[in-house]
Parts: structure tokens; sequence; C-alpha cells
């Protein structure tokens, strides 16, 4: 610890300045809106201008609350009530107004800096903190780590500020990778670096996690901490003990996390003390804390040989996810996996905190391993389980919990086709799956018209439903709830067909509505794609082993990127795996000729008229279990185009169709589940 005496004399609350902020809207996108970073940024504030003594003047206070400002308990203290009539938006203007041109002007001891909001790492990872006038072209943001080199050199004058300290309540995930979130590169330069400076940053978060936020409460839980520790305490005060402040909160998230009462566990990166000492290398006095266990080399040995060769499984992301919730603590917040081999991902869970169990985080990686390698390859699952064991029983470690079984899924299957004759309509057959495939109903080479088969399938839905679930009612509130998704396997003209539009009996007298409303439907075109089996295989593998969240799965595909080069440029490696056709429809057909050619598995577009609203199909197709902003989970496309369509239809005005959700078309082509059994006479 810096002792009090070695601060400069002259500290205290008139030589105290504050850069406060709390970003909850942003203008980019609604999804983006949290609820309590405004409220942390006012409760640092009031310790700021009470218990600190702070003038409200030295305080530069900026605020974009989800709700009206005047809801804000402006009235906690004198110093926030003076705060209420100078307050700013958090803009990226107001922000580099205050930071850069008008705290550096105060002749001060100390700065504060204290952000509650959206935290990203940029390619060098420094940490980009958006601001409230953020849009998809340009995202506005502080570079925290750029303006903080800038404030220790010269451009602040030598005498001022030699005590800067940043408290940041965001994450530190990484930015979304695709151009249209355009944060761009932001650098304030500077001038040559002044000796003697010292900072102090203290984040929430570990580098790839997120910062937990309570909604309800409206809190930060990290702030919740920090302004536990800051209590009544003065400027001088707060200075001199920040460091045990912050092992304090350290090791009461570790504590947290190891009774199973939170996820975050911060991090802070920037572990020094005003003397440029480490202050977090080394246990308090008197404290033991738990460590994670750590495999041996007689484990690792076996993993070698258990994995040398072995491509990632189809699985590898869900047993990723799974072992962090056996061991009791929670998945990083990452995109997929965090290696392109076994061993790499095993190395991640071994390097990283166990559970208050003291569980090594690659036994139960392993274990969910072997239950899903059983049914195609015994051999292995039974060699995976044996390493289970012998790990468990050398290491004295405690019994893995058995994985989840997969989800049981029911789709029905329709392959349409030109018929040999060249006669109107296409011939006709549906199969069932669920933990086999079953055959229910051929035209028996009778080319039918669409709306024919269209009659079928709805029969074949009641059949279905009744023989799934003899206790339903197919004449009831919930017909066909059976099944789950339904696939049409197309030839390449049928690929932008309304099939999600088919009517089908919906309630009481006659009702009916959209297919796509009622079950997940998607398009494939699997007999398009002989030349480019290879790549359509490796690029679902991958994905599949990425748990759909790889940062490089999704391309946006423009008008002006479609060209005759497009097939042969996504089909270079295994991403992308999923393409977004932010086209136009003169472009639609030069898009799915691409995406055909370049083994693309997976893909969405807009039918008819094309085109996207100004929130792009990456807001639109963001899935709930993925909040922020860009991310993409390509594996729960099916059930979230149904979501945007059922969104659709509920905001639409009676008589009109919806916009958005009913003109999405889902291209959804899993190479490992083609029907290959054929008669079609």
């Amino acid at each position: 610890m810096t002792p009090p005496d070695h601060l400069p004399p002259t500290l205290g609350p008139r030589r105290t300045f504050a850069l406060v902020a709390g970003v909850e809207s942003y203008a980019i996108s609604h999804r983006w809106n949290l609820r309590g970073p405004a409220r942390d940024a006012l409760r640092f504030a009031q310790w700021l201008t009470g218990p600190g003594q702070v003038p409200a003047g030295h305080v530069r206070l900026l605020l974009s609350p989800l709700d009206d400002p005047d809801t804000l308990d402006w009235e906690a203290s004198p110093g926030l009530a003076a705060l209420r009539s100078t307050y700013r938006p958090a803009t990226e203007g107001n922000v580099k107004a205050a930071l850069l041109d008008e705290l550096p002007q105060c002749d001060g001891d100390l700065l504060w800096i204290f952000w509650a909001g959206h935290g990203y790492l940029g390619e060098r990872q420094e940490l980009m903190l958006p601001c409230a006038d953020a849009s998809p072209g340009q995202i506005r943001h502080l570079n925290l780590d750029s303006a903080l080199r800038w404030w220790r050199t010269d451009l602040v004058k030598h005498r001022r500020f030699p005590l800067q300290a940043a408290l940041v309540d965001a994450c530190r995930v990484d930015a979304p990778r695709d151009s249209r979130w355009n944060f761009g590169n932001t650098d304030y330069g500077g001038g040559s670096t002044v000796p003697g400076r010292r900072q102090f940053r203290l984040y929430a978060s570990r580098e790839g996690e997120a910062a937990q936020n309570d909604a309800e409460r409206g809190a930060g839980r990290f702030t919740e901490a920090l302004l536990g520790q800051l209590g009544q305490r003065s400027v001088r005060e707060g200075v001199t003990g920040l460091a045990d402040a912050a092992r304090t909160i350290h090791h009461g998230f570790q504590e947290l996390r190891e009774r199973g009462e939170g996820w975050q566990l911060p991090q802070f990166v920037v572990d020094r003390d005003w003397d440029a000492c480490s202050f977090l290398d080394e246990d308090p006095p008197g404290v033991s804390l738990p460590r994670a266990a750590r495999l041996d080399q007689t484990a690792w040995d076996g993993l070698g040989s258990l994995f040398e060769g072995r491509d990632l499984p189809r699985c590898a992301y869900e047993a990723y996810a799974w072992a962090f919730k056996a061991a009791g603590c929670t998945t990083p917040v990452q995109g997929g996996l965090p290696g392109e081999t076994l061993l790499d991902v095993v190395q991640d869970l071994d390097e990283r905190q166990g559970g208050r169990s003291g569980l090594p985080l690659t036994v139960p990686f392993v274990r969910f391993l072997a239950e899903r390698a059983a049914p195609g390859d015994a051999v292995w699952a039974a060699r995976l389980r044996d390493w289970v064991r012998g790990t468990q029983q050398r290491l004295g470690l405690p019994a893995v919990p058995p994985p989840p079984p997969p989800a049981p899924k029911t789709s029905l299957h329709i392959r349409l086709e030109a018929p040999p004759g060249g006669e109107d309509g296409f011939l006709a057959r549906m199969w069932l799956r669920r933990e086999g495939t079953r055959h229910i109903w051929e035209s028996e080479g009778n080319p039918l018209r669409l709306e024919a088969v269209r009659a079928e399938l709805v029969r074949q839905l009641a059949l279905v439903s009744r023989m799934l679930d003899p206790a339903s009612d197919a004449d009831a509130g919930q017909p066909y709830a059976a099944v789950e998704r339904i696939e049409f396997h197309v030839p390449y003209e049928l690929l932008d067909a309304d099939f999600d539009q088919w009517p089908v009996p919906r309630g009481p007298a006659g009702r009916t509505r959209p297919l796509g409303l009622i079950y997940q439907v998607v398009v494939r075109c699997p007999q398009e794609r002989e030349d480019t089996r290879a790549e359509w295989r490796v690029k679902w593998r991958w994905i599949c082993a990425q748990g759909g969240r790889h940062a490089d799965a999704v391309r946006v595909v423009a008008d002006a990127e479609v060209t005759d080069a497009l097939g042969m440029e996504l089909g270079t490696g295994p991403a992308p795996a999923c393409v977004l056709g932010h086209t136009s429809a003169a472009h639609t057909g030069g898009l799915l000729e691409a995406v055909l050619e370049g083994g693309v598995p997976v893909a969405v577009w807009r039918r008819g008229a094309g085109g996207v609203t100004a929130g792009g199909l990456l807001e639109l197709l963001a899935p709930d279990d993925c909040p922020e902003p860009g991310a993409i989970n390509v594996l729960a496309l099916p059930a979230r185009v149904r979501e945007v369509r059922r969104a659709a239809a509920a905001a639409a005005r009676p008589g009109q169709l919806a916009e958005g959700g009913d003109r999405l078309v889902l291209l959804w082509d899993d190479p490992d589940d083609t029907l290959t059994l054929r008669s079609l006479a």
C-alpha cells in the first residue's frame, strides 16, 4: 500500500475532480438497453459529493437513462440536487468534451473516472465503452485505454493530477467482428509521458467475460460491492484504501462463486497499487482461499492418446458449456470454443478456476463427450469413461453428475421433385424423424400441385399428433403439438416459395394460421450439394462444434458483394457457415447460387421485396440467449425465425400482412440429417 503520507499533501475534496457516466439507453438498438447503469453512476456521484465532500462543480455527470431523468433520486443528497441541473447526455461529444477538454484544464491532484454500461474489447484489447449515440454504421465510444494514455502525457500540465483512478462496471467481451458493427479506430494521441503519474484501474470483469447487472434492482453487482467498500470514507481515505478495497471485492466475488450464489468473477487485470506493486498475488493474511484442482501428467498423457487425430465432435461446445455448469461456475462469454482442437479446449479448461467442489473442468467435459459418443463410437466412449474413472480415483475427485441427454425433437420432412417426364406438379414424399426415421406418405409417382401437397400435409400432421400423443385431441386448442419443425426438401426453383405462409387449421370455426407461426419451417436443397459436399459437411460440423456461436460463423452479404466469385469465396474455409442476405430482390438469385456453390449450410433472406429494416438482420435474428449486440447463435435460427414471425404477426394491424417476419426464408441443410431413402417412382 501507498502510505497516506506519500500522497500529495494537498489532496482533498477541493483538489479532486471526476467524470461519472451511466449509459442505459443506446440509439443503436433497443436490444442494447440496460437498466441500472444510470442509477449506479448517480450513487457513485452521491458518494463523491456526500462522504467524499467533492464540490458538485468538480463532477462531470453524464447520464442516458432509460426512463425520464426526473424519476431518478436526485434528492438523496444536496450534491446530487446540484448536479441535476448540470448533467448531460452520455454522447461521444459530451464524453470527449468533459474528459479531454474541460477536466484537463482543472487544477487537481486526483481524477476519478467511473463508467457503467456496455463494454467491448477491440482488436488490440483496448476497452471500448459505447456512448448513447452509438449507431450501427458508427458505434461512437470512449476508448478508455487510449484516453488513459493521453492523461499520462504532458498534454495535461505537469503538476496536475498525479493520481488517476478508473473504475469500470462493464463487460469486457470481444467486439462483434461483423463489418456492420463499426467501432472504427479511435486513438486520442498524446504528448510525452510525464514521470510520476500513477493510474489505478479496476474492472468489473475479466477479458472475455460479462459483468452482472441486476435489472430488477437497477444495480450492477460490482458497483454494489465498490460502494460498500467506500462507505462513508473521505476522498483521501478512499484513495489510501483503494487497493485493499479491490482485494476485498475480488475475494468476495470468489466466495459468492464458491457458494454457487453468483456467476460473475471479476478480475482486476490492471492489478497495481499506487506504487505499481501487485496487490492480488497473495491471499489476505490469515485467509486460505480454495484452489481449483488441476490435471496431473498421467491425465494429460491419457488425453493425448484419446484426442490425437480427433476432429472436434458436434457436441464439443455443449460439452464445454456443461463442464462449467457441472463444476458450479459460469460459462465464459465468448464466441464458441477457445481453440480448434480438443487439446486446445481442455488446456483452456484446465487453466480456469473451478467451482466450489474443486472439480477440474476437464473431467465433466470428457464425461459429456463419452455419453454423446456412445451411440456412434462405443469403443472411444468406453476409453473416455475409463479416463474419467481413473482420473477421479487418482486425484480423489468428487463424482461427476450425468450430463443431460440430447433434447428430443420431432420433425416432419417433405421432399418435392419435378417429375422426370416434365408433367405439371411435383412428386412428393413425407418422413417423420424422432429417434429414427419413418416413412409416412408418398404420392406414388403421381405429380401433385402444391395445394394438394399442402392438404396432405395438414392431414398427416393431424395423424402424427394422434399417433405420438394418443391422449391429444387434434380438434382441441393445440393441434400438431407433437411436431416441432417442418423441413421442405425442394429443387432450386422452389427455394423462395412461401411454404411458411401455407394456411393450416387452427382453432374453432375453420380458422387458419400460417404454417410458419405454428412450426419452425425451413427449406433445404440437398440435390444441389453434390459438387460441394465436402465443403458443406466441413462447414456444418464446424459450426455444430462451436455451438453455433463462433464470431466468424455469420456473414452479412449486401448487393455489391453478389458477384460471380462470391461462391468460391464463401467456400474457402469452415467460416462462414451462415449467410444473412442483406440484398434486394434482384440479387437474391445470385446470392442463393453463391450459397450453394460455397457449401454454406444455412442462409436467411427476405422473400419478394428483399431488403432489411434499419436494424438489419443481425439484430432481427439475435437470439435471447446471446444478448450481446451482433451476436448470433446459428443453431438457434429455426426457433428464432419463428419467434420473429410471431412478433411480426402480433404487431400487424388486423387485415394486413405482418411486415418482416412473414417474408423471412431460412435455408437449413444439415448434411447429417439428409434423407436418402428414395422412391418417388
